[in-house]
Formats: structure tokens, C-alpha cells, sequence
């Protein structure tokens, strides 16, 4: 049994190798609740993809001939706030990937994700959640944020409750509410009250730029 086209999650491909895209496409469409309503093969493309067809998530590559990855991000998520964009990337260090969240990404995940969880993955940013991979975030955040030894808090700090304070402190580490909720003592649900309140109140998009903001805030540092 189908699902009504409205109640599927529409699906943007952005990779300049066609036989990718091709098997990127099978692997999202064997799955009940997915399409894929654009392709493109370069950034350009990409922007006008993203215009035209307004998926719900955009895999985009980042390395790609004329405009890359992270500049289309950049213009896609400057029209169009919501737009959920996964950045696809060959290796877990790959030093775009940060420059990417900093343009509006959603997260990352490597090409060679196995199908199932290329699948559970769009689902979890279409539900408005950040996909950083628990095991490369810090190493990740620590490669590539830089600046000064010491950072002046962001007044935006001073919305958040001490209880908020260690939740987005836990937060960077990158783990799963699940995971936060067993070091909080506290339950899955209320991770996720906390979370929200956390974004809403520092103007943050999803769980991903929480992190980024963590660490570019100088609330947590690498180490």
C-alpha cells in the first residue's frame, strides 16, 4: 500500500556522479515513506533544485565541479531557512564538513553509510534533529574550530537554565538523547523538552549548531 504523496518525505540529490545519485535513488526509495523530487550535479543546479522542488532534505555532496557543496548550501539555507541539508562526505575528518555546518548543514554523513542507516538518517533531520556521528564529533569540532584561548560568553547564554547549561554542555559531546538521558539522570522525553527550550531560546536551528555553538561560545572547549 502507498503512502499519499504528502505524507512522504521528499528527498534532493546533489553529487556530480550520476551512477551515485542512481544508487543513492534505490536505496531511498525502497523504503515506504521516501522520494526522491530532484537531482542535480553541481551547486548551481543544486540552488535551482532546491527552489524549484522544495524538498523536505538535500544530500549534498561537497566536491563538485564549478560551484561545491558548501556555497550552495550557504545560498539554499539564505532563501530558504528550513531547508534540512546533509552534507556527503568520503572521509569522517574531511575538513569541509565544519565549514558546512558554519553554511547552514544539517550534519554529515559518510558516503559509504550503510543503506539502513542512510534511510534512518533523513528521517532524523526531517524530524528537525542535527546528524553529527557520536564517534567523529569531538575530534571533528576539535580539528576545526579555532580561535582565541579565551571567548566573552554570548549574552544568549544567559537565557538558558543551569539545568539547559549542562544539557548543552552534554550536548557537544555529541551523544544521543538516550545517552543523555542515562548521565542526566533524567528521561528521554524531558532531554527533549530540554532541547528544544535550548534551541528556541539561542536561536539555533537543530541539535548540530547547538554543538557548533558550544564550542564557537567558548562553553566548551577542544580537550
Amino acid at each position: 500500500m502507498h503512502r499519499p504523496a504528502d505524507t512522504m518525505i521528499s528527498v534532493g540529490l546533489v553529487d556530480d556522479d550520476h551512477l551515485v545519485r542512481s544508487g543513492i535513488r534505490l536505496i531511498l526509495e525502497s523504503a515506504d515513506d521516501m522520494i526522491v523530487t530532484g537531482e542535480a550535479s553541481n551547486g548551481t543546479e543544486a540552488i535551482g533544485m532546491a527552489k524549484r522542488e522544495r524538498p523536505d532534505v538535500i544530500l549534498m555532496d561537497v566536491r563538485m565541479p564549478g560551484m561545491d557543496g558548501i556555497e550552495a548550501t550557504r545560498e539554499i539555507i539564505a532563501s530558504h531557512r528550513d531547508s534540512r541539508i546533509v552534507i556527503l562526505t568520503t572521509f569522517e575528518h574531511d575538513n569541509y564538513v565544519f565549514d558546512a555546518l558554519r553554511a547552514g548543514a544539517s550534519g554529515f554523513l559518510l558516503k559509504r553509510t550503510p543503506p539502513e542507516q542512510l534511510i534512518e538518517a533523513v528521517r532524523v533531520v526531517n524530524s528537525g534533529e542535527g546528524l553529527l556521528s557520536p564517534s567523529v564529533t569531538t575530534s571533528l569540532i576539535e580539528a576545526f574550530v579555532s580561535g582565541p584561548g579565551k571567548v566573552e560568553p554570548p549574552p544568549e547564554l544567559a537565557r538558558l537554565t543551569a539545568r539547559e547549561h549542562e544539557v548543552l554542555i552534554a550536548l557537544a559531546t555529541g551523544r544521543s538523547n538516550a545517552e543523555l538521558a542515562e548521565d542526566l539522570f533524567i528521561s528521554e522525553e524531558t532531554v527533549r523538552t530540554h532541547v528544544k527550550r535550548i534551541l528556541s531560546k539561542l536561536g539555533l536551528r537543530d541539535r548540530a549548531h547547538a554543538i557548533v555553538f558550544a564550542y564557537e561560545s567558548g562553553l566548551v572547549t577542544p580537550g
